[in-house]
This record gives C-alpha cells, structure tokens and sequence, in this order.
C-alpha cells in the first residue's frame, strides 16, 4: 500500500525509522531540533528520540562536520543537516579531506558511515551566494557517493540505504520542493544507490536530468507528445555511482539526447554524461549530444534573469527540435 506524503515527509520517516532500528543513528545540524528543521523535515523527532539524538548545533559548518566524521569514525552514524549546501562550502575541508579519505588514509582500518543532507540548487530570489548547485564538486572527488533527487518515495528509500552505507554520502535535496507529494509506500523498503529511473518512456530522444530539473524535463516531453515527439526522461537520482547503463541503453534506442543540468556548464555533470554517450553509443547517435545548462555566470537577483538563467521547458523543447533537425 502507499500514501501521498510531501517530500520532508518522507526523509523525516527514512531517518526516524532507521534511528528506531539502529541507536547508533543521530541527526545533528543547526535548528533539527527545537525548531524542528529550518525546513521542517525534522518536525517531531526530538520528542521521540531526545536531544541525544537529535542535536542542535551551532552556526558552524565545519565544526560540526568534523564533529560527525569523528564519531563516524568511531563506530556512529551521523546523518549531518545543512541549513543549504552554500553554507557548507567551509565544511569541504572536513567533507573531502577526511570524510572521502578516511578508508584510503587508514589502509582500510577505519571507514566513515556519514550521510551528510540538505538542500542545493535555485530556490527563487536568492542570489548568488544562496543557490549554487554542488553535485559535481562533491562527485568528483573519490570515496564520496551523491545523490540527487526529489521523488518522494526514491528519496526516502535512497536516504535509508545511505545510511546503512558504509561510505560517506552526500544528499542534494530542493528548497522549494520539499512540500511536492508523492505516493510512498507504507511498508519497509530501499532503493538501490547508483541506479537510474526513467520516469517517462519514448522513443525518439533521451532526456536525462536529476532534481528538479527533471520535472522541467517532463513538462517538455508532455508538450513535444502534442507534437508527434517521443521523448523518454530519465532520472539519475545518484550522480555518483551513475548509471551509465540505463543511459546507453536508452541512447541505443532513441538516437538522441538532451541533457539538462541545472549546474553551470563547464566541467559539469552534463559533460560527465556527455562524455560517456560518445565512449559508449557513440555509433548509436544521430546528432550531437546537446546540453540544457544554467547560464555560465552567478545567478542573479531580478526575476527575469532569474527565469533566463535557468533551464526550463521552452529551452529543451528548442534543445530537442535542434538534436532532431526540425524547426
């Protein structure tokens, strides 16, 4: 059986229910408990697992990171809330240096099961400083794995299986998405880490997109289907491992893709995918592989440049019309 929740809903019930299997499981991050989340994602937790568990910290990224590899490295397993990855740039140090390292450093002696969480990505007028997106900084230093996605019901699964995972694990979730709703199921499950879904099939052009953005790819597939065009969308969901299969395969059978990448274009996970479409469907293709990026520059304040900085669905319909020759 499922039921509609919202996508905090349905983090908050991934962490609660592995805090209720596991007491090594606690949540630290600024205002989780009092305040029950700045996004309300932790409402109600400090009443069932105390302020032990469920932990208040100060306005100190990189303080309390460090905090939670420590106690990762010694046999805990901290899931660490940032308020927004743009606050968590100074934690890098602790994210990328130690974290990502601890297994390599020790020879295998020690590991750092550690989920760290929180939103990424535009979220209205918010400048430049408050919507950068960081799965390509994170996916690309090794002994990281990160995970991108906003379906409610892969969310909450994804979350479950990161925290039984013996790596560390970074989680880009969406400011503004975490009242979207989605059916989840009512009993035990987990969704695999490194595996795609493609939320939408077709069969003349491959969309691949992960976050939010895959809701921007949707709407333009459901407006090329009232033009005889079949776009299948895919979902990455994990950004690292990604699923070059489900890609390819995808590929093989359309001939063509967009990819579209909230992120700046530049060294991005749009060139990720890129690159792996030429080294394996390179002789599937029709047309070049085109890319739907965030503009190459700060997001700024105005709306309208809001609005033309980002991808959207009139971009990738025009993205897909020129991978498919047509006006």
């Amino acid at each position: 059986m499922a039921r509609e929740l919202t996508l905090r809903d349905a983090l908050r019930e991934a962490m609660s229910e592995e805090m209720r299997r596991d007491e090594n499981v606690f949540l630290m991050g600024e205002e989780v408990a009092e305040y029950n989340g700045a996004y309300k994602v932790s409402k109600g937790m400090l009443d069932e697992f105390g302020p032990k568990r469920v932990i208040d910290t100060p306005i100190a990224e990189l303080g309390f990171a460090g905090i939670g590899v420590g106690a990762a490295m010694n046999g805990l397993r901290p899931i660490v809330e940032f308020m927004t990855w743009n606050f968590a740039v100074l934690a890098f140090d602790q994210i990328v240096n130690n974290a990502a390292k601890t297994l390599s450093q020790s020879a295998g002696e020690f590991r750092c099961p550690i989920v760290f969480r929180g939103p990424s990505g535009s979220a209205g007028q918010l400048a430049q400083q408050h919507s950068q997106t960081f799965e390509a900084w994170l996916a690309n230093c090794p002994g990281l794995k990160v995970i991108s996605c906003i379906d409610p019901a892969d969310s909450k699964g994804l979350l479950k299986s990161a925290i039984r995972d013996e790596d560390p694990i970074c989680i880009m979730e969406s400011e503004i998405m975490y009242g979207y709703k989605g059916l989840v199921p009512e009993e035990e499950y987990l969704t695999p880490i490194g595996k795609a879904a493609v939320r939408k099939e077709g069969t003349d052009v491959t969309l691949v997109s992960f976050n939010k953005m895959v809701l921007e790819a949707l709407k333009a597939a459901e407006e090329l289907e009232k033009e005889g065009i079949s776009a299948e969308v895919i979902d990455l969901r994990t950004i690292r491992p990604m699923d070059h299969e489900t890609i390819v395969n995808s590929v093989k059978k359309t001939n063509r893709i967009v990819v579209v990448d909230e992120s700046w274009p530049f060294a991005g996970v749009s060139a990720e995918v890129t690159y792996e479409v030429q080294k394996y469907a390179f002789d599937y293709l029709d047309a070049p592989v085109v890319r739907v990026n965030a503009a190459d520059t700060s997001l700024p304040y105005a709306p309208t440049l809001v609005d033309a900085y980002l991808p959207n669905p009139t971009k990738i319909i025009k993205a897909v019309k020129e991978t498919m020759y047509v006006k």
